[in-house]
């Protein structure tokens, strides 16, 4: 399952990375894969250099499920500091704008946090990797110019005050892909009429992965590395954990051939619709399939390990 290839190994899996505050992801996901001396490596969305909590790190063959979290939901959990507004929605940026919130109560917050919750438009920040005219929007940001942006719509499935303590507003959030956490509190903070920015955020959740208990530190990670690759390795996820929300195709031994060499299949009592995680009869994971409109297991993205 894994080759030594000079210093680096074919690593398979995910691993939950508790990203620290302060650290880009770019940046952790390098250490992670510098430590598992993997050959191939990626993550499944970014957060903030500001945010810290869950970065699912797909290793190898599991790139190949890193786009469907990459669309999955998210949760959060946030403080917001009302009575500023900064440059870039965040901790980070200068402070433009300040005001006292005066003598906001939880019933005043409430009755505007609700006007958030469900399916809602939003503009997207400035300080964002959205493109325009082949320009990521933060870098013209940073040049001072701001540009027109279409809303978006997003859902925010649940959003409830956790605290409040003036000027601390914290707030938990489960959301759909696309939303932005920064721009959530400034709307919040607007519609407040003192502004806000985002002071400190930790994510909670990625699709399937939810919680902190299967969260691993960089500092832990360092520690086990110096007792070998096996130490490390014990923390890795199988790849079809991050699509445990879908059905399972359990495929004969014919019908697992003809898929692999690109054919759709027909399998007695497979869903009507819809993704499917793939599986051989020995329960070894193929990929990820697809039902055709004529009830076909079609594949979609197979994965390759010897």
């Amino acid at each position: 399952m894994r080759r030594r290839q000079g210093n680096q190994r074919s690593v398979n899996g995910i691993l939950l990375l508790d990203k620290p505050s302060g650290l880009t992801s770019n940046k952790s996901l390098q250490i992670v894969k510098t430590l598992y001396r993997a050959r191939k490596a990626g993550h499944t969305g970014s957060l903030d250099p500001l945010a810290s909590g869950l970065l699912p790190v797909c290793f190898g063959e599991a790139t190949k499920v890193s786009g469907f979290l990459l669309d999955a939901d998210k949760h959060y959990q946030v403080s917001c500091k009302l009575g500023e507004r900064t440059s870039t929605g965040d901790a980070e940026g200068e402070i433009i704008a300040s005001s006292t919130p005066g003598d906001l109560d939880l019933a005043r917050i409430e009755a505007v946090v609700e006007h958030f919750r469900g399916v809602v438009d939003q503009v997207p920040p400035m300080y964002s990797a959205i493109k325009h005219k082949g320009q990521r929007l933060y870098k013209l940001a940073r040049q001072g110019v701001e540009v027109e942006r279409k809303a978006r719509t997003i859902t925010i499935h649940s959003l409830s005050i956790l605290q409040w303590d003036s000027p601390i507003l914290d707030i938990d959030v489960h959301c759909s892909k696309g939303t932005y956490v920064r721009t959530l509190a400034e709307d919040i903070g607007e519609m407040l009429g003192c502004g806000a920015h985002v002071a400190g955020l930790r994510r909670l959740g990625v699709g399937p992965y939810e919680g902190t208990d299967n969260m691993i530190g960089l500092e832990e990670l360092r520690d086990l590395a110096e007792q070998g690759p096996e130490a490390l390795d014990k923390f890795l996820l199988p790849m079809e954990s991050g699509l445990s929300q879908w059905p399972d195709v359990c495929l004969s031994s014919d019908a697992a051939y003809y898929l692999r060499q690109g054919q759709p299949v027909l399998v007695p009592h497979a869903p009507t619709d819809g993704w499917v995680r793939l599986f051989a009869n020995d329960h070894k994971f193929l990929g990820m399939g697809q039902i055709l409109d004529d009830g076909r297991v079609a594949p979609r993205r197979l994965v390759n390990i010897a």
